[in-house]
């Protein structure tokens, strides 16, 4: 079977088991487990900030990052589709108390004017008050995209005196790509959260960094959501090792996801544009086929694929370190079979 739902599904490589079986550990609520002490440095270090927090998911580390950025009953901006607005499961209204507005745009593209227009930092007592504005980097539910304007946007915001909170689990991504290293990026906000558990291939994990208050504040939250673990440090080796043996082969992963994107676009002209393509998301409009996402996906299973959907129609195709060019070629052939 050739799994391309998502870049979760990759597993640990001997070279990465073994280093998390030979990892030294102590009690992380203590602060003692030196493993995840040094994952959270060199995170904070490589993204340009004080201080990491290693968490289970990226959905906490978001969770986390958002409310230290923003108090109970004021909002943060994001696109529509963004992975904190859509696929969190309301966490940051559930738990705290955070309201969301979203600006749309192609891809999931910041739109400056379009933010401009809704930042309400203070209107009075009867008006949610604008409190952050959150990026996706890359935008999962966007194909993958690169951001763009970002830097613009960052200094829009510092001028304002508002923080930019950053959804970086796929930042790597974004930085082989575009060649734009990450703490290019990261540095620019002032709550950051990446993953190591996607294309980076650890089984488990993200990290957020911030300034030494956000995160001492942060890990208090984290305890208190019942986040806090203790000799997690055999996880954290999975992510020192996926730094230092996984960035620069993504790159891999992007050329397989525009080999896909070429597939499909012969056979369903019009559903993705594969020079549009960047990093490793896949995102097809089954619109003109007349097949549903449901449809496609049962009949590639039936076939030796999986694959899922982001949309009644919209089909999403994820490349990752344990689908070898073969193994894309033969999904997309498939997929091809199944749409024409």
């Amino acid at each position: 079977m050739i799994d391309l739902r998502s870049d979760t599904v990759t597993r640990p490589s001997a070279g990465m088991l073994a280093a998390m079986t030979s990892a030294p550990l102590g009690d992380d609520v203590y602060g003692e487990d030196p493993t995840i002490n040094r994952l959270e440095e060199t995170v904070a270090g490589l993204l340009g900030h004080e201080a990491g927090l290693f968490t289970v998911t990226g959905s906490l580390a978001n969770m986390l990052g958002v409310r230290a950025l923003v108090p109970p009953g004021a909002e943060i901006l994001c696109e529509a589709n963004a992975h904190i607005a859509r696929a969190e499961l309301g966490a940051h209204a559930a738990v705290s108390g955070v309201t969301t507005r979203t600006w749309s745009a192609p891809a999931g593209q910041i739109d400056l004017e379009q933010i401009r227009a809704l930042i309400a930092p203070d209107l009075g007592s009867y008006f949610v008050s604008t409190a952050a504005v959150s990026v996706e980097n890359t935008h999962n539910f966007g194909g993958g995209a690169i951001q763009h304007g970002y830097d613009a946007l960052a200094d829009e915001l510092d001028g304002l005196g508002l923080p930019l909170h950053l959804d970086g689990a796929r930042l790597w991504n974004a930085s082989v790509a575009s060649g734009v290293p990450v703490a290019a990026y990261a540095s620019r906000a002032a709550a950051a959260s990446v993953c190591l558990s996607k294309g980076l291939g650890a089984p488990v994990g993200s990290v957020l960094v911030g300034s030494t208050e956000l995160i001492r504040e942060a890990r208090i939250w984290r305890k208190r959501l019942g986040g806090g673990w203790r000799q997690a440090g055999v996880l954290a080796a999975a992510g020192l090792y996926a730094l230092e043996h996984n960035v620069e082969r993504l790159a891999e992963d992007h050329a397989n996801a525009r080999l896909v994107a070429s597939v499909l676009a012969d056979a369903a002209p019009g559903s993705v544009k594969p020079d549009q393509v960047e990093t490793n998301i896949v995102v097809a409009d089954l619109a003109a086929t007349g097949k549903t996402v449901a449809q496609v996906v049962e009949a590639a299973r039936a076939a030796g694929v999986l694959v899922g959907g982001v949309g009644h129609t919209q089909l999403r195709v994820v490349t990752h370190l344990d689908a070898s060019t073969a193994d894309c070629r033969t999904a997309a052939e498939t997929l091809a079979r199944i749409l024409q």
